[in-house]
């Protein structure tokens, strides 16, 4: 299996020709400043928006040649926001992850809503199975995504700022849960520190292009960041695990206030 290789990816001026390859069972990051291209190039690996050049390919196949149905079967997602309109209970929006594997008019069986609390026990939240989805917090709707992917079975999944929201016990157990799925898993995060800790590569995009590519030790650099985000940091060993901690030592100036000519007033 070679998982997913993305070449030459550009949509309209917001994603430059990335190329990106995600190993199976390999976490990869993208991280970036707020307008990189990191949701854009996520939205069109898994098919809400059509690049205007370039392709994915998922051991091969390409993912826009996919029908839906089947497009679902293989690789599962998290957005970044999601509706909150529909009356669903936390258990059954988390089944409808089945729905790839099944006939449209097929319910929900014994064995989906099994799976259903399973996913909901190992993100922990199986409390609220029986509560109505839009009345969760924003946090727990995220972790009732997360479960939903989890019962899709994928072999790639693509979280977009999977954190947000989660106070830091939950951003941990998400992000090492996801670690260990065994899928191929592409993510973007903003926190710099969380994605040295939990991700095998990270690709850094600024400007819709791709600046550089590695491990978190080679791409988190005190150089690079100043480049990407214009801040002065330092990047030390985390004493334990060695993973790369980013410590902000400046912020950029303040952009100066307009003066406001009041002899016209």
């Amino acid at each position: 299996m070679t998982g997913l290789r993305v070449r030459g990816m550009s949509y309209e001026d917001r994603l430059h020709a990335a190329d990106l390859v995600v190993r199976p069972g390999e976490t990869v990051g993208l991280v970036g400043p707020n307008g990189s291209g990191k949701t854009t190039l996520l939205r069109c690996v898994y098919g809400t928006l059509a690049p205007t050049g370039g392709h994915a390919l998922l051991d091969g196949a390409d993912l826009r040649a996919m029908g839906p149905r089947e497009r679902a079967r293989r690789v599962a997602t998290v957005p970044q926001e999601s509706s909150a309109e529909f009356e669903l209970t936390v258990r059954e929006l988390v089944a409808l992850g089945r729905s790839p594997h099944k006939r449209f008019w097929e319910g929900d069986s014994a064995a989906d809503l099994a799976r259903a609390d399973a996913a909901l026990t190992r993100v922990g939240i199986a409390d609220l199975a029986e509560r109505p989805y839009p009345g969760l917090s924003g946090g727990e709707r995220q972790r009732a995504l997360v479960a939903r992917a989890l019962v899709q079975e994928p072999e790639l999944l693509v979280l977009d700022e999977p954190t947000n929201h989660l106070d830091i016990r939950y951003q941990l157990e998400i992000l090492s849960l996801v670690r260990h799925l065994g899928t191929g898993n592409l993510l973007a995060l903003h926190d710099l520190t969380l994605a040295g800790a939990y991700c095998d590569r990270l690709y850094v995009l600024k400007g819709g292009r791709i600046l550089a590519e590695g491990t978190p030790a080679e791409v988190l650099t005190p150089a690079l960041l100043h480049e990407v985000y214009g801040v002065e940091a330092e990047v030390i060993p985390h004493p334990r695990t060695g993973s790369p901690l980013v410590v902000y030592l400046t912020a950029p100036a303040p952009r100066p206030a307009v003066e406001r000519d009041l002899s016209v007033m």
